[in-house]
């Protein structure tokens, strides 16, 4: 590999959110990495610090041709330049989007389990979360799709918050489905707001299907956003793209954006987002084989150690959902008695909703040794908890 994916980058006592832990705590939770970012990026950084003059910035061409460029490449889908708007992260985006195409009091639509922080930006700003719950079954989530026609066709309805791929199952929806949703959402007129934030990172040769590569006539109400934070591990950065095919659903968007001051980037963003999306291809292409080792690891060590544990594993992000029915059906519980017993902390699925109180989620984007580490601290963890509650593995 020409990349360096085996050092350990020690954040502890940095301003580091997932790493602010005691000396004994290993962190298996927040979705950042603990590789270094691709060096490509860290000079483009580097050279912009030399500058020495930090003035106010606006993006221009440059940024978003990089943006377009990449997901022609990367993906083959094709979003135009003047689709795009800046914004200073993809939840901040959420957030305002949620407060300019709904009102207090509507409902937002979302699929559970997912990614906690939706709910943040929903029941904040003073809307009521409405779950289209996925089904699971034999191991596999599916969306319920009547359930979904008739709470799109709610008249609170006004929005749907679509996760694509789909945090933290790791599910790649197929571009049939998003085609469904796309067309469902414009019959009910509710706006489509599809969170892409994890599009890069699908392992196992399959593709995800940006929601604005849809059909043009499905492209009306629906936006996406994208970010290189999850994909090159610069969530710092606080860059982000919104996607919006719809000239009229565009500047109405951009209004809001910045009215909530979302739109101005700091000193870094613009050059890092062009360095990781003209130069990061095969940093991440080496990145996504070193995740799939650590799955591989991961899979053989609680298939053979913990067979009361089941693996749902998709095929996108770094992060596996780990079934823990047949131990408990509280989450929380599991969650906590592994961090003071072992030190490991995870995910309790309990935050994501749905059926996440039977499951646990762990981040695998870490140096091999970190995941033996961590690995081990969990299997003996799950052992003791099953001890202790009488249950055998």
């Amino acid at each position: 590999m020409k990349y360096d994916f085996k050092t350990v980058v020690n954040r502890r006592h940095t301003d580091s959110v997932k790493w602010n832990v005691k000396d004994n705590e290993l962190p298996m939770s927040i979705a950042d990495m603990d590789f270094k970012t691709a060096p490509e990026i860290i000079l483009a950084i580097k050279e912009k610090i030399k500058l020495g003059a930090f003035g106010y910035e606006e993006p221009g061409k440059d940024y978003f041709n990089s943006v377009s460029n990449w997901y022609e490449l990367e993906h083959g889908a094709k979003a135009e330049p003047n689709w795009m708007i800046f914004a200073t992260g993809v939840v901040p985006a959420i957030s305002s989007i949620v407060r300019r195409v709904s009102h207090i009091g509507d409902n937002v639509l979302v699929q559970e389990p997912v990614y906690n922080i939706f709910y943040n930006s929903i029941e904040n700003n003073g809307r009521h979360v409405l779950s289209n719950d996925l089904i699971y079954s034999n191991g596999k989530y599916e969306i319920n799709w009547q359930d979904l026609e008739e709470k799109l066709a709610n008249p609170l309805t006004t929005l749907l918050v679509f996760c694509n791929p789909h945090n933290p199952p790791g599910i790649v929806w197929k571009k049939s489905e998003v085609e469904i949703i796309a067309s469902l959402c414009q019959e009910n007129n509710v706006i489509l707001l599809s969170d892409e934030i994890h599009g890069d990172l699908v392992r196992n040769k399959v593709k995800y299907t940006p929601a604005f590569s849809v059909a043009k006539i499905l492209r009306s109400n629906l936006i996406s956003l994208v970010s290189p934070s999850k994909t090159f591990n610069v969530a710092a950065l606080h860059a982000a793209t919104v996607i919006i095919p719809d000239n009229n659903l565009r500047d109405i968007i951009n209004r809001g954006l910045n009215s909530d001051e979302l739109a101005e980037p700091n000193l870094l963003a613009i050059p890092a987002t062009i360095a990781a999306y003209t130069e990061g291809f095969n940093w991440l292409h080496e990145l996504l084989a070193v995740i799939d080792n650590n799955f591989a690891y991961v899979e053989k060590k609680i298939t053979s150690q913990l067979e009361n544990v089941e693996i749902f594993s998709g095929p996108a992000t770094y992060l596996m959902w780990l079934d823990v029915s047949k131990i408990t059906h509280d989450s929380y519980r599991l969650a906590a008695y592994l961090r003071k017993e072992t030190g490991l902390i995870v995910s309790a699925g309990s935050i994501y909703r749905g059926n996440g109180n039977e499951f646990l989620r762990i981040n695998l984007a870490s140096p091999k040794s970190m995941v033996e580490d961590r690995i081990s601290r969990l299997i003996i963890g799950i052992k003791k908890y099953s001890k202790r509650n009488k249950r055998i593995i």
